[in-house]
């Protein structure tokens, strides 16, 4: 299938909620993390180890991105949901902790090589409306992350840990889906545009500047971000609030984050991709200090604002690099995922270290004031309009 300028809901909505089922799986973990702590004996500093193996392969992801621009890896994207499913729906009935990381280490390749290729697919049925395509991508994504946990403990309630293996058919359905619709779809480019291409080398220097204010943009932000998303309970508890509370505040984040990527990717197609990225990166910072000075009740209402506009820049990122990387996007795609995982990984690391020095709430108020640095980068970032 070739890429069309007309916007094929269809085919978009199946992507997305492929995305969301995949992603689904691969927010087991965190959830039954107690109870194999439990069963297995093991240590926190090991148990923390089990999540570090489920991101390893994140690593290999520009060499997955190479790939991805030269081979048929439409049957890994359709394989992908049903691989995830398998994995980590056995993980319950794993008998060593050495099988768990089998498990996991098999699910991260499987997770990337689901989500380097598959902003491509997006792109090529999204036409020129490429933003609301990957805001409908990356709400599948940030529903799975909302939804995941319950569905997990839930089954661990209803069947107990040795019984979640009965979740994967659901995978295996999804992949099914996949490739009835997607059989004849090519993620790569044809043979005789790849012989015009250049190479790998010239691919980064031809797309230095983006790269360089994407990994900027996604440094000033991920401050913000990463004490959100991994600390927000633990700031509420600390404030005096109980520990519901801050499993419900986290929850609105979410939420949120889930509207936000659909609503502004599709604002981004309107608006330009660039000065979108200017208003986030502005807003995020002065909501998130109105979050931090308001009271209880303003500040739920703040902090459906910060999801909003602070998860909402993914899905543009996505589309602009899909927007300027005509030759190799699953490659470009793989590098800016690469990045933001190691971005990702030493913010979490520099929050909870500034948290033991300084204390959190003082540390998430640095971070508010940290994430104005977003702003130039964001200036600074050349658009191409589709």
């Amino acid at each position: 299938m070739s890429e069309s300028k007309k916007f094929q809901f269809r085919q978009v909505a199946t992507i997305s909620v492929a995305h969301f089922m995949h992603d689904v799986y691969s927010a087991f973990l965190a959830p039954i993390l107690p109870l194999l702590i439990e069963k297995f004996s093991l240590s926190y500093s090991l148990a923390g180890l089990l999540s570090v193996l489920q991101r390893i392969p994140s690593l290999f992801n520009p060499f997955i991105g190479i790939l991805a621009d030269r081979i048929a890896m439409r049957y890994l994207v359709i394989l992908a949901p049903a691989v995830t499913a398998t994995t980590m729906s056995l993980i319950g009935i794993a008998p060593t902790i050495t099988m768990v990381s089998v498990l996991l280490i098999t699910m991260g390749i499987s997770s990337a090589f689901f989500h380097v290729p598959a902003p491509v697919m997006i792109r090529k049925v999204s036409g020129h409306r490429i933003g609301s395509g990957m805001g409908w991508y990356m709400f599948g994504g940030e529903m799975a992350r909302t939804l995941g946990p319950i569905i997990i403990l839930g089954a661990v309630s209803w069947w107990g840990l040795e019984g979640t293996y009965r979740l994967i058919p659901f995978g295996w359905a999804v992949s099914v889906l996949l490739y009835f619709e997607f059989r004849k779809t090519r993620v790569s480019r044809d043979l005789k545009e790849k012989e015009k291409w250049t190479g790998i080398r010239g691919t980064l220097r031809n797309h230095l500047t983006l790269l360089i204010a994407i990994t900027g943009f996604t440094f000033f932000r991920a401050v913000m971000k990463s004490a959100l998303t991994y600390f927000l309970p633990t700031y509420m508890n600390l404030k005096g609030e109980t520990l519901w509370t801050g499993g419900i505040s986290l929850s609105i984040l979410e939420l949120a984050g889930a509207a936000g990527t659909l609503l502004i990717g599709s604002f981004s197609d309107k608006m330009g991709r660039r000065t979108s990225l200017i208003l986030l990166s502005i807003l995020s910072p002065v909501f998130m200090l109105l979050f931090l000075f308001s009271g209880q009740i303003l500040s739920f209402l703040f902090l459906i604002l910060i999801g909003l506009v602070l998860f909402g820049s993914t899905p543009i990122i996505l589309a602009l690099i899909q927007d300027q990387a005509k030759e190799r996007p699953a490659f470009i795609n793989s590098i800016y995922m690469t990045i933001s995982f190691f971005v990702t990984s030493l913010c979490v690391v520099a929050v909870g270290g500034l948290s033991d020095w300084l204390g959190m709430e003082l540390t998430f108020k640095i971070a508010a004031w940290i994430s104005f640095g977003a702003v130039p980068f964001a200036i600074y970032l050349k658009e191409r309009r589709t």
